[in-house]
Protein backbone atom coordinates (compact mmCIF):
# COMPACT_ATOMS: atom_id res chain seq x y z
CA UNK A 1 0.00 0.00 0.00
CA UNK A 2 1.29 3.15 -0.94
CA UNK A 3 2.26 6.03 1.74
CA UNK A 4 0.07 9.09 1.75
CA UNK A 5 1.72 12.18 0.52
CA UNK A 6 0.87 15.56 1.73
CA UNK A 7 0.27 17.86 -0.90
CA UNK A 8 2.30 21.04 -0.94
CA UNK A 9 -1.10 22.92 -0.11
CA UNK A 10 -1.22 21.35 2.83
CA UNK A 11 2.04 22.42 4.43
CA UNK A 12 2.53 24.98 6.56
CA UNK A 13 3.87 28.52 4.64
CA UNK A 14 7.62 29.20 5.11
CA UNK A 15 8.19 32.66 6.76
CA UNK A 16 9.59 35.06 4.14
CA UNK A 17 13.35 35.52 4.81
CA UNK A 18 14.32 38.89 5.29
CA UNK A 19 17.32 41.05 6.77
CA UNK A 20 15.56 41.56 10.23
CA UNK A 21 15.30 37.40 10.42
CA UNK A 22 18.78 37.04 9.62
CA UNK A 23 19.70 39.80 12.56
CA UNK A 24 17.48 37.75 14.89
CA UNK A 25 19.02 34.37 14.13
CA UNK A 26 22.65 34.85 14.06
CA UNK A 27 22.19 36.91 17.59
CA UNK A 28 20.85 33.86 18.83
CA UNK A 29 23.58 31.87 17.14
CA UNK A 30 25.82 34.02 19.37
CA UNK A 31 24.47 33.76 22.47
CA UNK A 32 24.51 30.32 22.18
CA UNK A 33 27.52 29.31 20.37
CA UNK A 34 29.53 32.50 19.89
CA UNK A 35 31.05 34.60 17.56
CA UNK A 36 32.89 32.83 14.86
CA UNK A 37 30.01 29.89 14.76
CA UNK A 38 27.57 32.49 13.47
CA UNK A 39 28.44 32.02 9.83
CA UNK A 40 26.25 32.44 6.68
CA UNK A 41 26.49 28.65 6.22
CA UNK A 42 25.80 28.23 10.33
CA UNK A 43 22.95 30.90 9.94
CA UNK A 44 21.55 29.90 6.70
CA UNK A 45 20.83 26.05 8.06
CA UNK A 46 19.12 27.50 10.82
CA UNK A 47 17.10 29.40 8.54
CA UNK A 48 16.39 26.37 6.56
CA UNK A 49 17.78 27.45 3.81
CA UNK A 50 21.09 28.14 1.16
CA UNK A 51 23.49 30.54 1.79
CA UNK A 52 22.93 32.22 -1.19
CA UNK A 53 19.18 33.20 -0.10
CA UNK A 54 21.26 35.35 2.06
CA UNK A 55 23.55 37.39 0.27
CA UNK A 56 20.62 38.75 -1.18
CA UNK A 57 20.21 40.61 2.14
CA UNK A 58 24.07 40.11 3.61
CA UNK A 59 26.99 40.29 1.18
CA UNK A 60 29.61 38.65 3.51
CA UNK A 61 29.92 37.33 7.07
CA UNK A 62 31.48 40.40 8.14
CA UNK A 63 28.77 42.18 6.43
CA UNK A 64 26.65 40.46 8.97
CA UNK A 65 28.90 40.52 11.91
CA UNK A 66 28.50 44.44 11.41
CA UNK A 67 24.87 44.37 11.15
CA UNK A 68 23.94 42.27 14.51
CA UNK A 69 26.38 45.20 16.27
CA UNK A 70 24.53 48.07 14.62
CA UNK A 71 21.04 46.09 15.68
CA UNK A 72 22.62 45.92 19.00
CA UNK A 73 23.23 48.98 19.43
CA UNK A 74 19.60 49.91 19.18
CA UNK A 75 19.41 48.21 22.69
CA UNK A 76 21.90 51.12 24.17
CA UNK A 77 19.36 53.16 26.43
CA UNK A 78 18.81 56.83 26.47
CA UNK A 79 17.78 56.67 30.00
CA UNK A 80 21.16 58.98 30.99
CA UNK A 81 20.31 61.65 28.65
CA UNK A 82 19.48 64.09 31.53
CA UNK A 83 21.44 62.31 34.71
CA UNK A 84 24.63 64.04 35.87
CA UNK A 85 26.54 66.36 34.34
CA UNK A 86 27.80 65.88 30.61
CA UNK A 87 30.99 64.54 31.30
CA UNK A 88 28.93 61.68 33.47
CA UNK A 89 26.21 60.75 30.57
CA UNK A 90 29.10 60.41 28.41
CA UNK A 91 30.81 58.02 30.40
CA UNK A 92 27.66 56.32 31.16
CA UNK A 93 27.13 56.11 27.10
CA UNK A 94 30.64 54.26 26.18
CA UNK A 95 30.28 52.10 29.08
CA UNK A 96 26.66 50.81 27.82
CA UNK A 97 28.37 50.32 24.54
CA UNK A 98 31.36 48.65 26.38
CA UNK A 99 28.97 46.55 27.89
CA UNK A 100 27.14 45.16 24.57
CA UNK A 101 31.04 44.31 23.20
CA UNK A 102 31.69 42.45 26.51
CA UNK A 103 28.46 40.89 26.72
CA UNK A 104 29.47 39.23 23.00
CA UNK A 105 33.17 38.30 23.15
CA UNK A 106 34.28 38.66 19.60
CA UNK A 107 32.43 41.13 18.44
CA UNK A 108 34.41 44.04 19.69
CA UNK A 109 37.37 42.57 17.72
CA UNK A 110 34.98 42.17 14.45
CA UNK A 111 34.09 46.24 14.65
CA UNK A 112 37.96 46.99 14.95
CA UNK A 113 38.40 45.77 11.88
CA UNK A 114 35.21 46.85 10.10
CA UNK A 115 33.11 49.39 12.09
CA UNK A 116 29.56 49.98 12.37
CA UNK A 117 28.08 52.12 10.09
CA UNK A 118 24.32 51.46 9.88
CA UNK A 119 21.45 53.92 11.68
CA UNK A 120 22.36 52.73 15.52
CA UNK A 121 25.94 53.63 14.74
CA UNK A 122 25.53 56.90 13.76
CA UNK A 123 23.27 57.97 16.30
CA UNK A 124 26.10 56.79 19.03
CA UNK A 125 28.59 58.71 16.74
CA UNK A 126 25.85 61.40 17.45
CA UNK A 127 25.33 60.93 21.02
CA UNK A 128 28.96 61.16 21.65
CA UNK A 129 29.63 64.18 19.27
CA UNK A 130 26.36 65.89 21.09
CA UNK A 131 27.89 65.51 24.38
CA UNK A 132 31.26 66.17 23.86
CA UNK A 133 30.20 69.54 22.38
CA UNK A 134 27.72 70.35 25.59
CA UNK A 135 30.51 69.97 27.69
CA UNK A 136 32.50 72.93 25.65
CA UNK A 137 34.76 70.98 23.81
CA UNK A 138 35.61 73.32 20.34
CA UNK A 139 33.72 71.56 17.26
CA UNK A 140 36.72 70.93 15.61
CA UNK A 141 38.37 69.03 18.54
CA UNK A 142 34.88 67.37 19.56
CA UNK A 143 35.21 65.76 15.65
CA UNK A 144 38.07 64.12 16.02
CA UNK A 145 37.30 63.27 19.58
CA UNK A 146 35.03 60.65 19.01
CA UNK A 147 36.68 58.68 16.99
CA UNK A 148 39.41 58.53 20.07
CA UNK A 149 37.09 57.82 22.33
CA UNK A 150 35.06 55.07 20.66
CA UNK A 151 38.55 53.22 19.49
CA UNK A 152 39.52 53.42 23.14
CA UNK A 153 36.61 51.79 24.22
CA UNK A 154 35.99 48.92 21.62
CA UNK A 155 39.75 48.09 21.59
CA UNK A 156 39.69 47.87 25.56
CA UNK A 157 36.68 45.64 24.72
CA UNK A 158 38.81 43.50 22.19
CA UNK A 159 41.53 43.08 24.52
CA UNK A 160 39.66 41.92 27.61
CA UNK A 161 37.06 39.86 25.91
CA UNK A 162 36.77 36.41 27.09
CA UNK A 163 39.20 34.42 24.26
CA UNK A 164 37.64 32.41 21.40
CA UNK A 165 37.40 28.78 20.81
CA UNK A 166 40.12 29.03 18.16
CA UNK A 167 42.67 30.66 20.97
CA UNK A 168 41.90 28.23 23.26
CA UNK A 169 45.81 28.15 24.20
CA UNK A 170 45.96 31.32 24.32
CA UNK A 171 46.31 32.59 28.09
CA UNK A 172 42.86 34.49 29.47
CA UNK A 173 42.76 37.67 30.59
CA UNK A 174 43.83 37.18 34.07
CA UNK A 175 46.41 34.60 33.64
CA UNK A 176 47.83 37.46 30.90
CA UNK A 177 47.59 40.45 33.58
CA UNK A 178 49.15 37.85 36.39
CA UNK A 179 52.25 37.24 33.72
CA UNK A 180 52.18 40.95 33.09
CA UNK A 181 52.57 41.83 36.72
CA UNK A 182 54.94 39.08 37.65
CA UNK A 183 57.33 40.50 34.85
CA UNK A 184 57.24 44.15 35.79
CA UNK A 185 57.88 42.75 39.13
CA UNK A 186 61.14 41.26 38.30
CA UNK A 187 62.54 44.27 36.51
CA UNK A 188 66.03 45.08 37.09
CA UNK A 189 66.26 47.95 39.05
CA UNK A 190 69.90 48.41 36.90
CA UNK A 191 68.30 48.66 33.25
CA UNK A 192 64.25 49.30 34.24
CA UNK A 193 65.09 51.75 37.52
CA UNK A 194 61.92 53.16 36.86
CA UNK A 195 59.46 50.83 36.35
CA UNK A 196 61.49 48.99 40.13
CA UNK A 197 60.62 52.35 41.83
CA UNK A 198 57.03 52.78 40.74
CA UNK A 199 55.90 48.87 39.79
CA UNK A 200 53.32 49.07 42.59
CA UNK A 201 51.70 52.86 41.22
CA UNK A 202 52.17 51.11 37.94
CA UNK A 203 49.47 48.06 38.98
CA UNK A 204 47.01 49.88 40.96
CA UNK A 205 43.81 50.20 40.27
CA UNK A 206 41.13 48.20 39.13
CA UNK A 207 39.85 47.69 35.84
CA UNK A 208 37.36 49.48 36.47
CA UNK A 209 38.67 52.18 37.94
CA UNK A 210 41.10 52.60 34.78
CA UNK A 211 38.47 52.58 32.35
CA UNK A 212 36.72 55.40 34.01
CA UNK A 213 40.06 56.96 34.51
CA UNK A 214 41.02 56.43 30.86
CA UNK A 215 37.79 57.88 29.32
CA UNK A 216 38.06 61.12 31.90
CA UNK A 217 41.74 61.51 30.33
CA UNK A 218 40.60 61.43 26.81
CA UNK A 219 38.05 63.98 27.33
CA UNK A 220 40.46 66.31 29.15
CA UNK A 221 43.02 65.56 26.26
CA UNK A 222 40.75 66.13 23.39
CA UNK A 223 39.00 69.28 24.96
CA UNK A 224 42.91 70.64 25.79
CA UNK A 225 44.60 69.78 22.49
CA UNK A 226 44.15 71.70 19.25
CA UNK A 227 43.97 69.89 15.95
CA UNK A 228 46.72 70.65 13.28
CA UNK A 229 46.58 73.33 11.03
CA UNK A 230 44.57 73.14 7.85
CA UNK A 231 46.96 73.71 4.88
Amino acid sequence: MATPTTSRRERPAKRALSREWIIAETIEIMRAEGLEKATMRRVAQALDTGPASLYVYIANTAALHSAVLDELLGTLSAANATEGDCNERLEALLRQYANILFAYPGLARSALLIRPTGANAVLLYDRVLGLLLEGGVAVDRAAWGVDLLLQYVTANAAEHSIPSPSDIDAPRDDDDMGILAQALRSADPATSPHIAAHVDAVLSGSPAERVTWAIQALIAGIAATPIPSHR
